[in-house]
């Protein structure tokens, strides 16, 4: 946990003479590489605890938290001996990378951000596999933790959201992009977590929505409705029908609203949001979208700053679970720190003292208090003349900048 904040490597301090702790190297060694710890339910209960008693009474209950999936790169160099490694594909990039794709779920409020749980997703398929893949019980943590590895992203994602509500989180929405949005996976959180869901459309010819009794894509929807004029917000907004078979070809039904915008990059060129709660304000929905940004600055600050893909150099797949786990507690605690620093409210019952104390006296009573103050002080020490103390007034709030003289709402004349 500290090593990062000591700038030094446990083995420089070690020859150096600086590590004081009562053991040695190979006891950390023991313990990261230990394949009976179960660091995901570690990091759940560690940031249930930090959200729900110290951030979350610092927010009102109508404020929009949210849950947030992405996944992000997660290269290894030395990946020819390093345990469930593969060539996994990196969406940003468009290309295939060495390593794992670290599938994330957070949580924000809009000012602060906790992870809560990852898994290192390798490849499905054996021919991307280029590392090797141990053998445990099967009813043992690592036999599970090395199976989910190599399932869908998208079963991984609705069993970390389940085990986060398991263990007392909650939030009014769930964000991730295009990469994960498909209808089956909307209707399933919807239906299975009773969660609504905002998050980007892919544009794919595959994926077809009930609009006006048609099946169609987001591109056809887009191309027979009308767009709004002018410099609107955004472009297009309608109501349709997200549709999915469940395992027993059942068909499922739930209805959103899809909502067109301009891209800021390219602006030829649109994108569309969906949101499962059709009640929802376009512009609260492209509002609470832009919460995902979030998690894309806790990925760039845990590989620039906390060393996240060079800190761990260990070749078994439990002990690089572990270090991730580490690096998220260390951005829990540099969250904490950053709340407090920037929210007075957590300096506790004195500050709700004192805004009560502050409530009883407006600003300009207390200002008129002082003034009246420095006159009478004025008027003992110099002996000063009606007409020298107007003078003095006049010249004193003729400098006063425009915005005081307004919310003081008196004048030199009734002075």
């Amino acid at each position: 946990m500290c090593l990062m904040f000591s700038d030094r490597s446990m083995y420089m301090q070690i020859a150096t003479g600086r590590f004081a702790e009562g053991y040695s190297k190979n006891t950390v060694y023991r313990f990261l590489n230990s394949f009976k710890t179960n660091w995901e339910r570690f990091t759940v209960l560690l940031s249930e605890r930090i959200i729900n008693t110290f951030l979350r009474p610092l927010t009102k209950e109508d404020r929009e938290d949210v849950f947030i999936f992405d996944d992000s790169t997660y290269k290894k160099t030395r990946y020819k001996h390093t345990e469930l490694v593969a060539k996994v594909f990196d969406h940003v990039s468009m290309k295939y990378i060495k390593g794992f794709r670290m599938l994330t779920l957070g949580w924000s409020d809009g000012n602060s951000f906790v992870p809560i749980a990852h898994r290192l997703m390798s490849s499905s398929d054996d021919k991307n596999m280029l590392g090797t893949k141990k053998s445990f019980d099967k009813r043992s943590i690592a036999h599970k933790r090395r199976e989910q590895a190599r399932m869908k992203a998208t079963d991984v994602m609705l069993d970390m959201l389940k085990t986060a509500l398991k263990a007392g989180h909650r939030a009014k929405w769930v964000l991730f992009d295009s990469w994960f949005s498909n209808p089956k996976e909307i209707i399933r959180i919807k239906n299975e977590c009773d969660l609504d869901t905002i998050a980007m459309v892919k544009k794919s010819s595959k994926i077809n929505y009930i609009f006006n009794g048609e099946k169609l894509n987001v591109k056809q929807i887009f191309g027979k409705c009308k767009k709004r004029p002018g410099r609107s917000r955004y472009l297009l907004s309608v109501i349709v029908t997200v549709t999915s078979k469940d395992e027993n070809g059942n068909e499922r039904t739930i209805p959103a609203r899809i909502v067109c915008v301009r891209n800021r990059s390219n602006r030829k060129d649109w994108l569309a949001i969906i949101c499962t709660n059709t009640e929802l304000s376009e512009k609260e929905i492209i509002r609470i979208y832009g919460k995902r940004w979030d998690i894309e600055v806790f990925f760039k600050t845990c590989k620039s700053m906390l060393k996240l893909e060079t800190g761990c150099r260990s070749l078994s797949y439990d002990a690089m679970t572990a270090y991730v786990s580490i690096v998220f507690t260390r951005y829990m605690l540099l969250s904490v720190e950053k709340r407090i620093d920037e929210d007075d409210r957590t300096a506790g019952e004195l500050f709700f003292l004192m805004c009560d104390e502050l409530q009883d006296i407006t600003f300009s009573h207390s200002m008129s208090i002082i003034a009246q103050a420095f006159l009478d002080s004025v008027m003992e020490l110099l002996h000063l003349t009606n007409e020298q103390i107007a003078e003095l007034l006049n010249r004193f709030y003729s400098r006063m900048p425009a915005y005081l003289r307004r919310s003081l709402a008196f004048s030199c004349d009734a002075a």
